[in-house]
């Protein structure tokens, strides 16, 4: 098993949240991803979005830190890895670019909260429950 940095981006917008069709498991989620070595968590958090989105976004404040396995953060992956990773979430404004989904996602679609789709990650569903409680300390899940 390998422990991973890993960010993701809550993008509240008028018409909800911004979520992505995952290319690797076909369900709903957060963008984000893997911080690579060199990179700190908001320039992975930038580019994870921008290579899953086509947008361009600033963070505006941690929503919390998620390390817990039973809030599904070990994943074994087809090939048989597993990684346990230890994640930031963020809550993220939109600067620039256009909606247009890289090759690790099958669409980028805005949800209301309240209407998020079937089909959506279990930690994906915490966090953005999590981001709009608005509350000023992060949480540690």
């Amino acid at each position: 098993m390998v422990i991973r940095p890993g960010v993701t981006a809550v993008i509240l917008g008028p018409a909800g949240v911004l979520l992505q069709k995952r290319e690797d498991n076909g369900l709903w989620g957060l963008p984000g991803g893997s911080v690579e070595p060199g990179e700190s968590v908001t320039e992975a958090l930038v580019r994870e979005v921008r290579e899953e989105t086509g947008l361009d976004v600033e963070p505006l404040r941690l929503i919390g830190v998620y390390s817990a396995p039973e809030h599904h953060q070990i994943v074994t992956y087809p090939n048989g890895d597993v990684t346990h990773y230890v994640s930031s979430s963020f809550e993220c404004r939109i600067t620039g670019g256009v909606i247009a989904c890289g090759p690790e996602s099958l669409a980028c679609e805005w949800f209301p909260p309240d209407g998020l789709p079937p089909g959506l990650m279990p930690i994906a569903r915490i966090r953005i429950t999590d981001a709009l409680a608005r509350e000023v300390r992060a949480f540690i899940r």
